[in-house]
């Protein structure tokens, strides 16, 4: 019957215009939601089958809500660094858990990008929902991003990592050794001619690094000294002494490299000693390469004159100086720089002095900001400077992202007409890349809600008009009988 067909299609109107008020509310709730995705509801007409040419049956209509996931809203700028948006395509990979994640375990995704420090270290958003992405080598530094394999994505921990400390590895000098220095006279002349009893030899206790370990007790004391500041593997803070004496030889001097004793261990002699031999200078003032200069104090010279102290665990002996086994640290090569550093070391009618000593290694930090920037990556600087690289954030894309399911914490996953995602490095293939200390605002436009929120309202009621109507109709229909 006409009428009742009428009646349902009113039914069905009010149904509609339900759900796209419902819509509507939930745009409008949303308003300030970061990474929200706008919803409408389209209307779809039904046609139902005349039986008749001359009848007409009223079929009404269906809403179908649909969220335009692939519209981007505007950034904004904010104050803090774990603050990410994602400028163009694609989507943070998140977990509900932060540990213990499987490859069969259920990936969200999402744009909503206000990340912060949870209590264990993990990045988690406002939903609680954990950032993924490709872990850094803890030895190296180095960064696999592997698009096609689930398993390699772990959840990023920043403070894992604790402190950190870096070692010294390299020495710049630059210094010079008074040509106007006299020749040293070692050791006592008891008898005046000109035979003195003691003499220098790096093989015996008669050498500067015996002087040093004594407090000038013993030993033969330099013509002048540079200290050098290194640290250590574990970050703790050492000094190691380059020593240099005049010989009677031109433009010659002798040089001995040397520690604390009760830090560094050099076998039998007990004084710290290091490394030993001779450096000659050139008429000019430069030093001079080959014909025997460095030589025994550098076995890499002069292309990386180089000091090597063994690791704690290892054997001290002559020629073969380690870290004090109290120590527990790791051996350890440091490059002294004489040649390309500026100035250098020279031997010029000056006085004796090191203008500069730098060196590289850093002692003990603790982690004291995290930065992300535009290609995903996580970076941890720390309090002494050292800059150390986590992992990068990892971006997924669909080819139909209007298709995804939405899941609570403004998140999605993969549906059949969404296809399967593909992961992919921030601002490669066609991935967006990150906008640090920026949210994705939402795509909600509060005028064009209210409108429709009259136009739904008025909808609505010539529906129910229609309910009326068509209820009068039947009840003048079933007066005719009276």
């Amino acid at each position: 019957m006409s009428i009742n067909s009428a009646m349902l299609a009113g039914v069905s109107g009010l149904v509609a215009n339900s759900s796209a008020l419902a819509a509507i509310s939930d745009n409008i709730a949303n308003v300030n939601t970061v990474g929200y995705k706008r919803t409408t509801a389209n209307f779809s007409s039904l046609v139902t089958s005349n039986s008749k040419a001359s009848t007409y049956s009223a079929g009404g209509l269906k809403a179908i809500t649909h969220k335009y996931v692939r519209q981007e809203g505007n950034h904004m700028g904010t104050s803090s660094n774990l603050d990410l948006a994602i400028s163009g395509s694609g989507f943070f990979v998140t977990t509900s858990k932060s540990e213990g994640n499987l490859p069969t375990d259920q990936r969200l995704f999402t744009r909503a990008g206000a990340f912060v420090i949870d209590d264990l270290g993990y990045l988690r958003n406002d939903a609680g929902l954990y950032l993924q992405g490709w872990i850094a080598d803890n030895l190296t530094g180095e960064i696999v991003t592997d698009p096609s394999d689930l398993s390699q994505l772990s959840t990023i921990n920043v403070s894992g990592t604790g402190g950190t400390a870096e070692a010294t590895t390299r020495v710049a000098i630059s210094a010079n050794l008074s040509n106007q220095q006299e020749v040293a006279t070692w050791g006592e002349d008891p008898d005046g001619d000109g035979v003195y009893t003691e003499f220098y030899d790096d093989t015996l206790r008669n050498q500067m690094a015996e002087w040093k370990a004594t407090n000038g007790a013993s030993g033969l004391e330099p013509d002048f000294e540079i200290n050098i500041p290194v640290s250590d593997s574990q970050g703790s803070q050492r000094n190691i002494t380059m020593g240099f004496m005049r010989t009677g030889n031109p433009n010659e001097w002798v040089v001995e490299v040397y520690g604390d004793p009760s830090v560094i261990d050099d076998g039998d002699a007990n004084v710290g000693k290091i490394a030993a031999g001779t450096i000659t200078f050139n008429p000019d003032g430069t030093i001079q390469v080959g014909d025997g200069s460095l030589d025994g104090l550098f076995p890499a010279a002069p292309a990386a004159p180089t000091i090597s102290i063994g690791a704690s665990s290892d054997t001290a002996g002559p020629g073969a100086p380690t870290w004090r086994t109290n120590l527990g640290i790791s051996a350890q090569d440091i490059q002294i720089d004489l040649f390309t550093a500026p100035g250098g070391l020279t031997q010029f009618s000056s006085l004796s002095e090191a203008q500069n000593i730098s060196a590289n290694g850093t002692p003990f930090g603790v982690l004291a900001d995290v930065q992300i920037d535009k290609q995903g990556y996580v970076t941890a600087i720390y309090e002494n400077g050292t800059i150390r690289r986590l992992a990068q954030v990892a971006i997924a894309t669909f080819s139909n992202p209007d298709a995804l399911i939405s899941m609570n914490g403004n998140a999605y996953q993969v549906s059949q007409e969404s296809g399967t995602y593909t992961l992919k490095a921030p601002g490669a293939g066609g991935a967006g890349e990150i906008d640090p200390s920026t949210l994705e605002a939402s795509t909600v436009d509060l005028s064009t809600e209210f409108t429709g929120l009259i136009t739904t309202q008025r909808a609505y009621s010539a529906a129910s008009k229609i309910i009326t109507t068509a209820d009068e109709m039947l009840e003048q229909l079933l007066n005719i009988k009276r």
